[in-house]
């Protein structure tokens, strides 16, 4: 199985192989924009054509509500992602049906 569909972390790693002085330090990969659980659920369930509804048990509440990347330091180096979170999941998703 080979996954060739998404360039932006391939594009970024050659991005980085270019004389990019970063140490020490972690670089977040992403638009810069808030997302719940529950969108991200809601997007990828649209995606997929998937009738039935997320299931969130809120008793037992795990880790942050909203995953927020910070790209600044990325977009300080001069790079731009490319691919939406959206266009990325169908982009995965046909990847997924063409491979089972």
């Amino acid at each position: 199985m080979t996954l060739n569909l998404i360039p932006d972390p391939f594009l970024l790693t050659l991005f980085f192989s270019e004389d990019k002085e970063v140490k020490n330090t972690h670089i977040n990969i992403g638009p810069g924009v808030d997302i719940s659980i529950k969108e991200l659920a809601e997007t990828i369930k649209e995606v997929v054509g998937y009738e039935g509804g997320p299931y969130f048990n809120a008793t037992k509440p795990d880790g942050t509500m909203i995953k927020l990347t910070d790209p600044s330091k990325l977009h300080e180096l001069g790079w731009k992602h490319k691919v939406e979170l959206e266009e990325g999941i169908k982009m995965m998703y046909e990847w997924y049906k063409n491979e089972i």
